[in-house]
């Protein structure tokens, strides 16, 4: 066996020589990309008589793709997965794992071997977080099967490993079960639930958490986790039935359903697990929002259940301090009963939290009108109208101070 021989490896699955690699320069770092990467590459690409046909150098510009989309050949898939940060490598790929028989005219003839040398520049997953603010990122171990992804309400069953920053792991757990949405009960963070979504059956991941993806500023103290601690989870998903979906449910199915997701509610709210709460109540209104029922039992039932619903969802708004959010549910309240206490209370403490101390008078003035022996409505008018007293007399002040200035 040659040198040069003995370099070149057949990386192939059953090592047809397919898809050959010689590595040029070996790379800085242990990690390799994973399936679901998106990485960033320079390379050149030539036929086996040294005819050049592409180069991103040429262009003055890296070459990204996310590896095992089928964005690029086969060979590529195969053959960049193998590589570490900063290696250059070469690669013989015969047609078949290329362009095939017919090969990619004009540059590119029919059952054409390829070769392609390749520079791996820098490599991350997949950003899963709702934002897009890289606080949920997901490298794929294994891909799962199926074309189906667990819903809001499924029922799932994961293997999972938690570490911390230093590697240590702080949560093993195997053939765990629990419904999507209630994750909560079994110290299961938000942000593994919304991943879950986007897993296919038997998929195994890594996931790396931001903290606000994890336990915050408050940390987690059974686990070990402190203050504004980044996370990572390895999690498989063994099994899942999916949640029936909202058109798959007639008006009787929904209306039982959502009486089940305010009890379901109460129950964290009661817990301080707002957001989980939050999810159940926001079902609610998703089911009832644009269901026409012709028996008078059932409209008010659904009547009921909204208005509920919405004076929930403004209710664990004001916990989180999401003080926007809750004037939009406490709108949609008032929509369905203009006179609702609860309602107008909750925007008052909406507006109060926002500092609109003007809007906040408004709706305390009005809850007191329904109910003078309110008295949280009369201290909080009260102390509102001190705080606007308080910023007349400040923009006063200060606008004596400017025309004091000016006159000297």
């Amino acid at each position: 066996m040659t040198s040069e021989e003995a370099k070149t490896i057949d990386i192939t699955p059953n090592q047809d020589g397919g898809v050959l690699k010689e590595v040029l320069k070996e790379g800085h770092a242990d990690e390799v990309p994973m399936i679901g990467d998106t990485v960033f590459v320079h390379y050149t690409g030539t036929l086996l008589d040294g005819t050049k046909f592409d180069s991103s150098r040429d262009r003055g510009e890296q070459f990204s793709f996310e590896l095992g989309r089928g964005s690029v050949i086969k060979g590529w898939d195969m053959g960049v997965p193998t590589m570490k940060k900063g290696e250059l490598a070469k690669f013989t790929i015969r047609s078949e794992y290329a362009y095939g028989k017919p090969g990619s005219p004009p540059d590119i003839p029919p059952d054409a071997t390829l070769v392609f040398e390749i520079e791996l520049f820098e490599f991350h997953g997949e950003d899963l977080s709702e934002n897009k603010d890289k606080s949920i990122i997901r490298r794929k171990i294994k891909s799962g099967t199926g074309y189906s992804s667990p819903n809001d309400g499924a029922r799932v069953v994961v293997n999972l490993k938690g570490m911390d920053s230093t590697g240590r792991v702080f949560d093993q757990r195997e053939n765990l079960e629990f419904e999507i949405g209630e994750g909560s009960n079994v110290n299961i963070i938000p942000g593994i639930e919304h991943a879950l979504t986007k897993f296919k059956n038997e998929e195994h991941s890594r996931l790396f958490f931001k903290s606000d993806q994890a336990w915050g500023s408050k940390g987690f103290k059974e686990f070990g986790i402190g203050e504004n601690s980044d996370i990572v989870y390895e999690v498989e998903l063994k099994s899942f039935e999916k949640a029936k979906e909202t058109w798959q449910l007639n008006g009787k199915e929904k209306l039982e359903q959502s009486e089940l997701y305010k009890n379901k509610g109460t129950e964290f709210f009661k817990l301080g697990k707002y957001e989980s709460a939050l999810k159940k109540y926001n079902k609610i209104v998703e089911f009832l929002q644009n269901e026409v029922y012709d028996l008078d039992e059932e409209k008010s039932c659904a009547a009921k259940l909204q208005l509920a619903a919405n004076l929930n969802v403004a209710a664990c708004h004001l916990k989180l301090k999401n003080y926007r959010q809750a004037v939009e549910a406490c709108q949609k309240s008032l929509e369905l009963d203009a006179n609702s206490e609860k309602g107008l209370f909750r925007m008052a403490q909406a507006y109060f939290g926002l500092s609109e101390f003007d809007e906040a008078i408004k709706y305390f003035s009005k809850v007191v009108e329904i109910n003078p022996d309110n008295k949280e409505a009369n201290h909080f008018a009260a102390l509102s109208k001190q705080k606007v007293k308080e910023a007349h007399e400040k923009e006063k002040a200060l606008y004596s101070k400017m025309i004091s200035a000016i006159s000297k």
